[in-house]
């Protein structure tokens, strides 16, 4: 009997056997070793390590913002060649412009790509608005808390509707209550588009509650030492956090940094 077999789907970001050395006087700094990671379109991957492993410098390899040493990326089959169309970063800092208004940062990222401020100023109102930040728009940075600030940078991430996103601890320095809010709304936003999301973080818990998978890294040098998939229902809310199935997922990757000489038990 003949049966048709469906090819699996082409990953729509693909890193294979890359590596990140930088050159030093006192001997090369090897930041990533043979990272090799497949992202399926539309899925939310968080990677989870300790400082100095390489999350950072993954991200901006993928950016298309360092040159990689070894190796190759690809996004949606073609090799990297600087930064991906289609692509939005949040940092760690939420890197505004103190000289411009809240909506004039926003509605930069349009300026950067080329594109009509008047084409995506009612876009640029509705982010502001969905992210508690509508009266805000004519306010300048420092007129605004630490998660303000955030909150606009994601807005203006998300203004040309990227298919990629990159978030580099973009919720690390917040309060507790600002980082469970900007992690609900992250997830409601993810959940009705079909980005594709790369998160990182040093919180084992946050990466649980967003990812599809998790992927753990390890320093000396930077590599991928496991990938964990999360069979958790969405949409999630913060209370999932505390199920005995949540926390079997936490407690596995804090167990396996734990075996790894990360962090103790």
């Amino acid at each position: 009997m003949n049966m048709t077999v469906t090819p699996p789907a082409e990953p729509y970001l693909r890193v294979s056997a890359t590596d990140k050395i930088y050159p030093s006087p006192h001997g090369e700094i090897v930041a990533l070793s043979d990272i090799n990671l497949d992202v399926q379109p539309g899925e939310f991957i968080s990677i989870v390590g300790p400082s100095g492993c390489g999350k950072s410098t993954l991200m901006k390899c993928i950016a298309g913002l360092e040159d990689i040493t070894s190796g190759s990326i690809s996004v949606s089959g073609r090799p990297l060649a600087g930064p991906p169309d289609r692509m939005g970063v949040v940092f760690q800092r939420d890197v505004l412009l103190d000289w411009r208004t809240i909506l004039d940062n926003v509605l930069l990222q349009a300026e950067f790509l080329g594109h009509s401020r008047a084409k995506y100023r009612d876009r640029a109102m509705q982010l502001l608005e969905r992210f508690g930040l509508k009266g805000f728009e004519n306010r300048h940075p420092w007129e605004l808390s630490g998660g303000m600030r955030q909150r606009a940078s994601i807005c203006r991430a998300l203004l040309c509707d990227p298919d990629l996103l990159l978030m580099d601890e973009p919720f690390g320095a917040l309060d507790a209550m600002t980082r469970d809010d900007l992690n609900v709304e992250l997830s409601r936003i993810w959940q009705g588009s079909n980005k594709t999301v790369i998160f990182i973080t040093h919180s084992i818990s946050e990466a649980v509650f967003l990812a599809d998978r998790v992927v753990m890294m390890s320093r000396g040098p930077g590599r991928i030492v496991d990938v964990f998939d999360v069979d958790l229902p969405r949409p999630r809310p913060l209370s999932i956090r505390e199920t005995e199935a949540f926390g079997v997922y936490a407690q596995r990757i804090r167990h396996h940094f734990a075996e790894l000489g990360v962090i103790q038990e």
